[in-house]
């Protein structure tokens, strides 16, 4: 899809209280009761209605008919319902070099499918890296690029610090010059809890899953010191509204409090093109009070910080259960092909127990999970709160979806349990998993959405940025194709209708996280947030959906036009 970069806002000039009525050639509404429009009635932030110009004229006869969209389609605004501004922002700042091209502003990573290609690149960017700060490249994965460690890393590289982010997101690897700049040695391993230091290995410069997180006090601020990151959030401010977005959630995002205040200042400011909104994290607040009375630590974080454009969620919180899929790390019931295992990212005790804290506090629970063993482990805990204190709507969601059962599938379904779905894991990782620590039966499978609609359940889906591009067009045209880079259907069973995957993006993500009230749908006393697309997502060819143009977005009454 061609990169649309929005180098001009229109704003809407009239004076306040008037009415200004959009029309297009359709419009997509999402509600039950009036699915299709040709126009709709709006003052200020809100919907007055949908319907026919004619009879919006009748009921607004002082509006404004705004025309710019008629040759176009509106939908309701996509919700990017799943996204890291932190890892976003950071990776763009990286040198990609990846298992897939990256389309970003005003950039254009090339993939790199073999080790030789990968090696070959990363030597290549390395000569051409003068800067006296660290090297920082994202995107390394073993099964394509090859072995790397320290070793291999300082012989690339001996005078220059290099990290290699992993494609995951959950794994760093160092070399020794790296290592010494941050103050990381087997001796300072010491100041990390046990299970933070069995995902360590110093020697191979190798952190990953809890090792990973435990080393980012010392890594972030390299990363993302404030020079470096206020112009790397506007780059993916500008990304998220050229696809489409109205709305950006992170769920379980990093809350230091130097890092807030800078994506405060460039993400939480009224008149954005979005509102960027968050989920507690369970860790921090566990790591920082304990588990005992973390809901009400919760709450008081939800209540102290926040403004008119970006705040918490109430009564939502991010938990983890099993490792990252892009690092095989998740936790799978028949194990690996090759014998390795996969990993908690929360101990199971300390997940129980965080679990039962946030469950009695009437908490909305987000579960990260990837592995079938690890999706049985949390619908066992789920299930045993259920019993002590059952709740209805409690809309637990199954965040990320990996690798499930048939059976499973129902089990969500009989348990009220909602499903938040990334589907480009098969279209990214179906092929080579087949051949590699999976088997072709369960790669065909991953993100089982289609069993998924079939049992009724709710699902929503998201990008998970930068683990898939944060382009809500491009989720859809995953969903309903599941075609691989050699254009190769995974799993033709588990694709979903152009519809079902419109309103995953829309309507079904504004569910996910409580907003469906506000958001999701063009429907009278909710929020004017509308996608303008060139094309209909529902008529067009499925193969086409990704390569829609994004013309603007309308957020909240204000028309943000791409160029």
């Amino acid at each position: 899809m061609r990169f649309i970069f929005p180098l001009l806002l229109l704003f809407i000039s009239q004076q306040v209280g008037a009415v200004a009525i959009y029309t297009a050639k359709d419009i997509i509404t999402l509600s039950d009761a009036a699915p299709s429009a040709q126009a709709v009635a709006v003052e200020g932030a809100n919907i007055l209605a949908t319907g026919s110009v004619k009879d919006l004229k009748r009921t607004y006869p002082d509006a404004i008919v705004d025309r710019r969209f008629d040759e176009a389609f509106i939908v309701p605004g996509f919700i990017n319902q799943h996204d890291h501004p932190l890892l976003a922002a950071l990776m763009m700042d990286t040198e990609v070099i990846a298992i897939e091209d990256w389309e970003m502003p005003q950039k254009f990573f090339k993939a790199a499918f073999t080790p030789a290609e990968y090696r070959a690149e990363l030597a290549h960017r390395l000569s051409e890296f003068s800067d006296e700060r660290m090297f920082v490249s994202w995107g390394y994965h073993r099964l394509w690029h090859g072995e790397l460690n320290r070793q291999i890393l300082d012989e690339l590289a001996p005078n220059t610090p290099v990290v290699i982010w992993q494609r995951s997101g959950h794994e760093f690897i160092f070399n020794s010059k790296a290592l010494t700049q941050l103050g990381i040695s087997a001796d300072t391993l010491s100041e990390h809890p046990a299970e933070a230091r069995a995902q360590m290995n110093v020697d191979a410069g190798h952190f990953w899953e809890q090792g990973a997180i435990a080393i980012l006090p010392r890594l972030l601020p390299v990363l993302a010191s404030p020079e470096k990151y206020g112009p790397a959030l506007r780059v993916i401010k500008n990304y998220w509204q050229a696809a489409g977005a109205t709305r950006v959630v992170e769920p379980g995002g990093l809350t230091f409090p130097w890092l807030m205040d800078i994506q405060m200042q460039e993400l939480g400011q009224e008149g954005g093109p979005f509102r960027m909104d968050y989920i507690v994290d369970a860790k921090i607040i566990a790591a920082q009070h304990g588990i005992s009375g973390m809901a009400s630590k919760a709450d008081k974080l939800i209540d102290s910080w926040g403004s008119a454009n970006s705040r918490y969620y109430p009564k939502q919180v991010k938990m983890f259960s099993d490792g990252a899929i892009f690092s095989q790390l998740m936790q799978m019931k028949d194990g690996y092909l090759d014998g390795h295992h996969g990993e908690w990212l929360t101990p199971p005790e300390k997940f129980k127990a965080m679990f039962a804290e946030f469950w009695q506090a009437d908490y909305q629970i987000h579960v990260h999970q990837n592995g079938d063993q690890g999706l049985d482990f949390v619908l066992d805990v789920l299930s045993e709160n259920m019993q002590r204190y059952p709740r209805k709507d409690h809309r637990t969601t199954i965040v990320h979806f990996g690798f499930s059962t048939q059976e499973q599938v129902e089990r969500i379904a009989d348990l009220g349990v909602i499903v938040s779905a990334n589907p480009y894991y098969p279209v990214a990782l179906g092929d080579k998993y087949s051949d590699h620590g999976i088997g072709p039966e369960r790669a065909e499978h991953m993100v089982r959405l289609g069993d998924v609609v079939r049992a009724g359940v709710p699902f929503s889906l998201h990008s998970d940025m930068p683990m898939a591009p944060g382009k809500p067009l491009f989720l859809m045209w995953c969903a309903v194709n599941r075609v691989d880079h050699e254009g190769r259907v995974i799993g033709p069973e588990q694709r979903v209708s152009p519809l079902q995957a419109l309103k995953a993006v829309t309507i079904e993500a504004a569910y996910s996280v409580q907003q469906e009230q506000s958001i999701g749908s063009i429907e009278a006393g909710k929020l004017a947030n509308f996608t303008v697309l060139a094309a209909n997502p529902l008529t067009v060819d499925p193969m086409n959906i990704k390569d829609i143009d994004v013309i603007a977005t309308v957020h909240e009454g204000t028309v943000y036009k791409n160029d």
